[in-house]
């Protein structure tokens, strides 16, 4: 979770994990890809972390997201 606690993008949201991959509508169309490529497993947070099949199209979402490039830059 970010110290901030808000999200930048949807009001009164905080900044999760499970919100930035799975739920936050700003990033729907770089999730569409992700889900493409991981159908149904896409929604499921332990899988997403954990699995890896899920590695190469999470890291392509992260990046194409550019949310986390001002910290880590590409990864």
């Amino acid at each position: 979770q970010s110290p901030t606690h808000n999200y930048p993008h949807c009001d009164n949201v905080a900044e999760t994990v499970l919100h930035f991959l799975v739920i936050c509508p700003h990033y729907a169309r770089a999730r569409h890809i992700l889900t493409s490529a991981l159908r149904r497993r896409a929604s499921s947070l332990p899988f997403l972390l954990s699995s890896p099949k899920a590695s190469a199209p999470l890291i392509h979402f992260v990046n194409s997201t550019g949310h986390l490039w001002p910290t880590f830059g590409d990864v």
